[in-house]
This record gives structure tokens, C-alpha cells and sequence, in this order.
């Protein structure tokens, strides 16, 4: 396996630009981890261990499993809550009211979990392949310890924070 380098230019200002990333070899299947060394890191941190890819995989494994339980248990307490919503005879406003908040919440949820699922499966996606780590704003490695706390980032923070400023 070929160790990748990313390259550098001096720009006539001294700052140092980025060159084109070489492309990575696609792992050999989507459930496998390329080499540990291909992962970007920020200049100045520790290159990723074979360890620490592995544990941020099943991580990211881990809570995808979670999630789609959730999702499951979600659909199955919406799925009640509408059958339920027939049984309204007798029922006032506030119990009426009510029921549409519970119900709502559920869905609420239940989104929120289908959009954590989509942002797991991408990033396992991405890990297999070559992109994972980088910011998909500005191509520069996202870092380290950003991945290690929020394993589904696709952006710097420095991108981040110029998105949410929007």
C-alpha cells in the first residue's frame, strides 16, 4: 500500500497553498478501512493509528445500529398515536391538543433520527473511500480530534462556523 502526501505550493504572499489531493485507492469493500496513514490530519497532530480508525468504525457502526432501532420504535409509537387519534369520543379540546403534540414530538423524532442515519451511512461511506477527514468546503483535512468528537463532520470549523453565520 502507497503512502499519500499532500502537497504543497508557496503562494507569492509566503502562505501555502494546497495542491490537488491525490486520489486514494477505494478500499477493497465498503465495510473495510483504508490505511490509517491516508487519513488527513491538521499539521501538527499525530497521524491516525490503525487502532483508532478501527474504534471510530465501529463507532459510527454502533450508532448506526441505534439509530435504526430508534427509527423502528419511533414508526411503531407514531403508528400507535394514530390509531389512537380515532378514540377522541369524549375527549375536550386540551386532550385532543394534546394527542396532535404527542404525535408530532414522535415524527419530530423520528426525522431527526432518519437525518443522524443518512449523516452515519454517509460517513461510513466516506471512510471507505477517499474523502473521509477532509472538508468538503475547502478540501483542507478537518482534524484530528474534530472527527474523534463528531465522526460525522464533512466540514472544517472554520467552514462551519462561516456556514452558520449565513
Amino acid at each position: 500500500m502507497t503512502r499519500h502526501k499532500i502537497e504543497t505550493a508557496t503562494r507569492p504572499s509566503g502562505t501555502r497553498a494546497r495542491a490537488a489531493h491525490p486520489e486514494r485507492p477505494a478500499a477493497a469493500d465498503a465495510g473495510s478501512v483504508g490505511p490509517a496513514a491516508a487519513l488527513p490530519v491538521r499539521p501538527g497532530e499525530d497521524p491516525w493509528t490503525e487502532a483508532e480508525v478501527a474504534e471510530l468504525q465501529q463507532e459510527l457502526t454502533d450508532a448506526a445500529t441505534e439509530l435504526k432501532a430508534e427509527i423502528a420504535a419511533s414508526a411503531e409509537a407514531v403508528s400507535g398515536l394514530m390509531r389512537d387519534s380515532g378514540d377522541g369520543a369524549g375527549d375536550d379540546q386540551a386532550d385532543a391538543g394534546t394527542k396532535n403534540i404527542s404525535r408530532e414530538h414522535e415524527l419530530s423524532l423520528a426525522a431527526n433520527a432518519r437525518d443522524m442515519l443518512a449523516q452515519t451511512e454517509r460517513a461510513l461511506a466516506r471512510m471507505a473511500q477517499a474523502g473521509f477527514g477532509l472538508c468538503e468546503s475547502c478540501a483542507e483535512p478537518i482534524g484530528k480530534a474534530r472527527v474523534q468528537a463528531f465522526p460525522r463532520a464533512t466540514l472544517c470549523v472554520q467552514c462551519k462556523q462561516k456556514q452558520e453565520r449565513r
